[in-house]
């Protein structure tokens, strides 16, 4: 969709390294992995969609965007963003951040029965079969895009998993939950990929993995925070419910460069979150 884009809210303070969370990951841990071009980012295209400026009120930090997108490219940017004239919005998704102010954390072990209720359309009322808690790495890609399929979590890429340690649980070998992370500011990390199978929703499955990943960040000496949509009301309620605080509601927004593109399919990242997660998050 096109429509007008809402100027940005100037303050007088210094910026959070949380206001622009992508621009200081892209400088900072995951240097590594950046495409820059001056005061502009981005990931590579199977690792994210996101692009990031150094600072949204500097001209030249668009003009440098514009170069490294091309012309008519397709920009994933978070913020409240006042972009130069030639730009133009196609899609906005109300947002939340919420960090971890009061959550427990506990290590996952290697295998656990999370319940004794029979599996659904399983007979009788023996235990569910114990799940496999395991690290997740490129070997399981093509298993965790299936389960992304499923699921619809957000944007994940045939390399998002690069982006840090993904937990999952299996049960007779199949995948069916995992969540991970993905921002790295410098002293914070973004949990994501928060998905559970539709067959093995409302156990808490997602809970205990959120847990077992701020863990790891918190042991790094990192402060876990995520991102939702606006509306998943129901997710959002979850994740403050176990220790999650709302920081602030950025909007995502994915901007076109001026100019004209070549001819090339192009389509919208996927959005943070939807409506599902509301079950998923569970």
């Amino acid at each position: 969709m096109s429509a007008t884009i809402r100027s940005a809210t100037r303050t007088t303070s210094p910026p959070h390294l949380l206001d622009n969370p992508v621009w200081a990951a892209l400088a900072g841990p995951h240097a590594h992995l950046a495409e820059r071009h001056g005061r502009a980012a981005r990931y590579p295209a199977e690792v994210s969609p996101f692009a990031a400026l150094a600072d949204p009120a500097d001209p030249q930090a668009w003009a440098d965007l514009a170069e490294l997108v091309g012309p008519g490219g397709l920009a994933a940017l978070t913020g409240l963003l006042d972009p130069p004239p030639g730009w133009r919005l196609e899609d906005t998704i109300p947002g939340v951040q919420l960090v971890a102010t009061a959550l427990r954390t506990e290590p996952l072990p290697g295998a656990t029965a999370l319940r004794t209720e029979p599996l659904p359309g399983a007979t009788g009322f023996g235990p569910e079969p114990a799940l496999e808690a395991v690290r997740l790495g490129p070997a399981d890609v093509p298993e965790m895009l299936d389960l992304i399929k499923r699921t619809q979590p957000g944007p994940f890429l045939p390399r998002t998993v690069e982006l840090g340690g993904y937990l999952g649980l299996r049960v007779a070998g199949r995948l069916v939950a995992m969540a991970g992370q993905r921002l790295h500011p410098p002293g914070w990390t973004e949990i994501s990929a928060v998905c559970t199978d539709p067959a093995h929703r409302g156990r808490g499955l997602a809970t205990r993995l959120v847990r077992a990943v701020a863990h790891g960040i918190r042991e790094r000496g990192d402060t876990p925070f995520l991102h939702t949509s606006a509306a998943n009301t129901t997710a959002i309620r979850l994740y403050e419910s176990i220790g999650f605080t709302l920081r602030r509601r950025p909007d995502f927004l994915l901007l076109r460069a001026p100019g004209t593109a070549p001819d090339r399919p192009g389509t919208a990242p996927d959005r943070p979150g939807t409506a599902a997660e509301q079950e998923r998050a569970r």
